[in-house]
């Protein structure tokens, strides 16, 4: 069951009445779809949504915004016109194709694709992050595009930002376990299909991992996959030092692909000398974070649909001053909060139609 919707970051572009136009490309992916949700739970001012997708068996589908139904269209130039912001949500080859046509148009980019990272004036940007530091970043009436970190980056940046407190850290080594669902619907397919298949002694398909995942861990893909598990947990890494920048202690990390079709887990230990577990815990919490107990361990399915991230936290049994955190989050939906709220940062420099 999902929580109910947080109030809407404070927007000076709301209150002063204006209503912005807004595409989501990709909006038949995973994330497009999380997307349209979040923008109507959090009542990003819109007067227009526009559905697009390069997936022709996508187009002329019937989704879901808020009280009304719309349909999702082909993505063409004229699509751009007359649009404030663009989120691009699916896959990298999508976001390519489109995202300078929309640039071109005027638009705000929020790109939760990850591919834009490298262009000029592009800023890898968590509002959750920003929060924490206390940064406040200077308005731009032509920002470049905003691009969403990967959510594990998110989950251990906080994480660790807020351990710092309590003292300084002696290490911090994660484990990350990928879920099908980063990958997107054919992640996901081919998962299940891998399942089905190997219960009924039949030939596994291999077009997205290259490798069995189905009742299996993978340390990487096979050699023929794009992208591979390695540019992932590369992508975290870079990723990781954009939105923590130089307050951020250096973890190291390990991405494993998990044979699950959903959900952010990640296993963090760090050190921390004359720390205790109650002022852990308590420096811990807060905004975004929810600490369970061990009776209640979080787990893929009790984050589903769920905005914060789920914490346990122990003793380490052997080292005096080390603590395991185990973090379960959803992706999808954090992946989406933080472009939304990235756009709602936006919106208040961001002139109405295109700029001139």
């Amino acid at each position: 069951m999902n929580m109910p919707p947080k109030p809407a970051f404070p927007n000076p572009a709301g209150s002063r009445g204006h209503l912005f136009r807004v595409a989501v490309v990709g909006a038949a992916s995973l994330k497009g779809k999380e997307v349209a949700d979040v923008l109507g739970e959090r009542n990003f001012p819109t007067s227009d949504i526009r559905l697009l997708d390069d997936d022709e068996a996508a187009q002329g589908q019937l989704e879901a915004l808020g009280d009304e139904v719309s349909f999702i269209q082909k993505v063409r130039t004229e699509q751009f016109d007359n649009v404030d912001f663009v989120f691009f949500a699916g896959d990298t080859k999508s976001t390519r194709k489109s995202w300078k046509v929309a640039r071109d148009a005027g638009n705000t980019i929020v790109d939760l694709s990850g591919v834009l990272e490298d262009e000029p004036g592009a800023a890898v940007r968590s509002v959750w992050i920003e929060r924490e530091l206390g940064v406040v970043p200077p308005p731009d009436l032509q920002p470049g595009p905003c691009v969403v970190p990967h959510p594990a980056a998110v989950v251990l940046a906080l994480l660790l930002l807020r351990l710092k407190k309590v003292g300084p850290l002696g290490q911090a080594v994660a484990t990350l376990f990928e879920p099908a669902s980063e990958i997107g619907q054919k992640g996901m397919d081919e998962l299940h299909q891998q399942t089905v298949n190997l219960l009924s002694f039949q030939p596994l398909p291999k077009d997205i991992y290259d490798a069995q995942l189905a009742f299996n861990m993978l340390a990487q893909y096979g050699d023929s996959a794009r992208p591979s598990l390695a540019s992932i947990e590369a992508r975290i890494l870079r990723d990781l030092q954009h939105i923590g920048g130089p307050e951020l202690f250096p973890a190291s990390l390990s991405l494993l692909q998990a044979p699950v079709f959903h959900g952010q887990a990640m296993s963090l230990f760090v050190e921390i000398p004359g720390a205790k577990l109650d002022a852990l815990r308590v420096a811990i919490a807060g905004d975004h974070v929810v600490i369970q107990s061990d009776d209640d361990a979080p787990n893929n399915i009790s984050a589903a649909g769920q905005g914060d991230i789920q914490v346990l936290v122990r003793k380490d049994a052997v080292r005096e001053n080390g603590f395991w955190l185990w973090a379960v989050a959803d992706n999808l939906r954090l992946a989406a909060i933080n472009a939304v709220e990235c756009a709602e940062s936006l919106a208040a420099t961001r002139p109405v139609g295109k700029i001139q």
